[in-house]
This record gives structure tokens, sequence and C-alpha cells, in this order.
């Protein structure tokens, strides 16, 4: 992995993430995710939580309307797409098959958490190019 991404995260929008999951559950949950991608580093700063339209506890499609309202609220505060986020409520927090097969941007981050063990839930962030996935280095902080 000598493209390795580096993604930071804010322990509030993680919380937020996992709130929202648990929320839907056992149904997954997904979202997008906003920021500013530079210098190799992709600083998310909002994480936006859609309806799973599916309403499934094996795949979802995000809400296109909702879709289209989180990119107009980016653009509004200078951020970009830098991907998007979903849970598995009873797998590992690494790409499905279907996941991989239904990845469209090879540039975009592609987050997932696991409710796998509902008291440690599992985010990781992953890059999927080619029919692969690839790890990218997830830091999570706090602000104070």
């Amino acid at each position: 992995m000598s493209n390795t991404a580096k993604v930071r995260l804010s322990g509030e929008n993680f919380r937020k993430i996992v709130a929202h999951a648990e929320s839907v559950y056992p149904n997954e949950a997904c979202g997008l995710l906003g920021g500013v991608a530079q210098d190799g580093v992709r600083d998310v700063r909002e994480v936006y939580l859609l309806t799973n339209v599916d309403a499934s506890n094996e795949h979802f499609s995000m809400d296109p309307r909702e879709q289209l309202a989180a990119i107009k609220d980016m653009r509004s505060k200078g951020l970009q797409p830098l991907g998007n986020w979903h849970s598995h409520p009873e797998t590992p927090s690494r790409p499905s098959e279907e996941d991989v097969r239904l990845a469209y941007d090879p540039n975009a981050t592609y987050m997932i958490l696991s409710l796998e063990s509902r008291m440690a839930p599992n985010l990781n962030a992953f890059r999927i190019r080619e029919g692969k996935y690839e790890w990218e280095i997830l830091e999570l902080y706090d602000r104070f």
C-alpha cells in the first residue's frame, strides 16, 4: 500500500456514527463524509446521517434526496465529498463482496462500522479499487 491515505475523524463524529447505527439496528446505517483533503490527509469535518431506504441488515441504499442535500450542505461549507460510511450489524469491519462490487469511486474513503460486538464498535476506513480493498490509516481524535 504505497499510497495509503490517512483519514482523521473526531471522537464526536465517531460517536455520531455509532449512535445512528445503534438507532437503526439491526439494519445497516449509512451516510456521507464531507471534509478537506490535502497533503495525503483526509480530514472528515462533517458526518451526514442518511436513511437506508432498503431497511436491510445485509445491504444499504442511500436516500437520493438526502444525498443531494448533504452535497449541497458540503458545498455551502467549503467542504468536499470524501466518501461514505455504513454499518455492518453482525459482521466485521471490512468490505463485503457486495461492498467491493458496488464501490464506484476509487478515490473515495469507505468507512465501515462493525456492531458485531455491541460493547466495542469497530470502525475502519478503506479504499476500494479494481475489485480489491486497501486499509487506510484512521486517526480518531478529540477536540478540546
